[in-house]
C-alpha cells in the first residue's frame, strides 16, 4: 500500500511540475512578443504580421544546445481563427537540430517564426516537419515599415527572426525540426490533442495562455489581405 501511494504521489508532484514549467514558458513566450513588438524601430515589420497565418514563439533556446545538434528548444503556437479575426488556442512545439544559423551568441535565443500562408499553416500542423525541407524559410526583416520585397521574402512560407543580448534580427533556422509536443498538450488540456486539433476546433485556450493570445490580439487582431 506504501508503496503504490509513495508512486502515486510521484506522479502527483511530476505532473505538477510539468504544470509550472508550462506556465511559466507561456508567460516566457508572451514576454518575448510584447517586448519585440514594443521596439518600434526594430519590431517585426506590422504589415508581415497582419499577413501571417500562424505564430510561433519559442523563448529561451539554449546555444550549447545548438553545438551537440540535440533538442534546443520548447514553444507554442498559434493560428488564425476561421475568417481570419482573432487566434486560435496554443499548441505546443519542439524545436531540434539543424543548421540554425545563429551568429549573435549569448546563453538563451529568443525565436519568433511567422507562418505566411496557409500550405505553411498547413504543414506547421503536421506532426513533424523540417525548415527549408518540408517548408521554404528565410530570415525575416526588423523594422515596423520594413520592406519584404525580396525573392526569398516574397515566396518564403516561414520568416524566422532571433533575440539574443537584447539584439534582434533575422536569422536563418535552415534544417531546424519542428514537432508537436503532445506530452505538453495534454499537460495544458487534460487530452492528447495533436495541434490539429487544437487549431481546427476552436477549443478554448487554458488560463495561463490568456496573456500571450491578448498580446496576438492586440498586435494583429485579424488577418489583412
Amino acid at each position: 500500500m506504501r508503496r503504490i501511494v509513495s508512486v502515486l504521489a510521484l506522479g502527483a508532484m511530476t505532473a505538477a511540475a510539468a504544470n509550472k514549467d508550462n506556465i511559466e514558458r507561456l508567460d516566457k513566450a508572451a514576454v518575448v512578443f510584447e517586448e519585440v513588438m514594443g521596439i518600434s524601430d526594430k519590431a517585426i515589420p506590422q504589415t508581415l504580421l497582419d499577413k501571417s497565418e500562424c505564430v510561433v514563439l519559442v523563448p529561451g533556446l539554449k546555444k550549447g544546445a545548438f553545438i551537440v545538434g540535440a533538442k534546443f528548444g520548447r514553444g507554442f503556437l498559434s493560428c488564425r481563427n476561421a475568417g481570419g479575426a482573432g487566434w486560435s488556442a496554443p499548441g505546443a512545439v519542439r524545436v531540434e537540430g539543424g543548421s540554425v544559423g545563429f551568429q549573435i551568441g549569448g546563453s538563451e535565443t529568443d525565436v519568433i517564426m511567422l507562418v505566411m500562408n496557409e500550405r505553411g499553416a498547413e504543414r506547421l500542423l503536421k506532426s513533424k516537419f523540417t525548415l527549408g525541407g518540408d517548408a521554404s524559410v528565410a530570415a525575416g526583416p526588423v523594422g515596423r515599415d520594413a520592406s519584404a520585397q525580396t525573392d526569398a521574402m516574397m515566396t518564403a512560407e516561414i520568416l524566422t527572426w532571433s533575440r539574443s543580448r537584447g539584439v534582434f534580427a533575422g536569422v536563418s533556422l535552415q534544417g531546424a525540426t519542428l514537432r508537436q509536443d503532445i506530452d505538453v498538450n495534454t499537460d495544458m488540456y487534460g487530452k492528447a490533442y495533436e495541434n490539429a486539433q487544437i487549431v481546427k476546433s476552436g477549443l478554448a485556450a487554458p488560463e495561463a495562455a490568456k496573456k500571450m493570445m491578448s498580446l496576438l490580439t492586440k498586435y494583429s487582431a485579424r488577418k489583412s489581405k
